[in-house]
């Protein structure tokens, strides 16, 4: 979502008689609240379209200030570390290949390049998702056979020194 839309989705709640506003696309959710408070119009809290970017937006000046903010330090340090293997599609989730068997990884096993980590079931067919990276799993992020969603992590895994 680039700041040109978002700029424009801010003018239609301001030059029109809507109070409040939900957008979702994919992860990124924006939710505008128009508020009164001495003929000055306020999102609030500010609003994040990226972590790191907070937008206030208010009438009286009559513009969007958008203001950059370094969040990273926020974030745990230890989870910059670990490589996430996303989901490449929404579906279904599954540690192993049926309910019977075992599961293809467990938390602190090592996995290499090519070594099946789960299966994303879409429309019927098993997709099997494979490490990308040598390294130690260091969680499963998901449940068996909890839904998915594209993009969503679904394991971490600490890379070989």
């Amino acid at each position: 979502m680039d700041l040109a839309y978002l700029k424009k989705i801010l003018k239609i709640v301001n030059d029109n008689d809507i109070n409040e506003l939900e957008i979702a696309e994919g992860e990124t959710k924006i939710k505008v609240v128009k508020r009164f408070n001495n003929s000055s119009m306020s999102v609030n809290p500010p609003f994040s379209l990226h972590p790191n970017i907070s937008i206030p937006y208010t009438q009286s000046t009559g513009h969007i200030d958008i203001k950059l903010e370094d969040k990273q330090d926020e974030k745990d340090g230890e989870e910059n570390k670990y490589y996430e293997v996303r989901s490449p599609i929404v579906g279904s989730f599954y540690t192993s290949p049926s309910p019977d068997a075992d599961t293809y990884v467990k938390v602190g096993q090592k996995v290499s390049p090519g070594t099946v980590l789960c299966i994303v079931e879409a429309m019927k067919l098993m997709n099997e998702i494979e490490s990308e990276v040598s390294g130690t799993v260091i969680k499963v992020c998901l449940e068996n056979a909890q839904p998915v969603e594209y993009n969503q992590v679904l394991f971490l895994i600490e890379l070989d020194k």
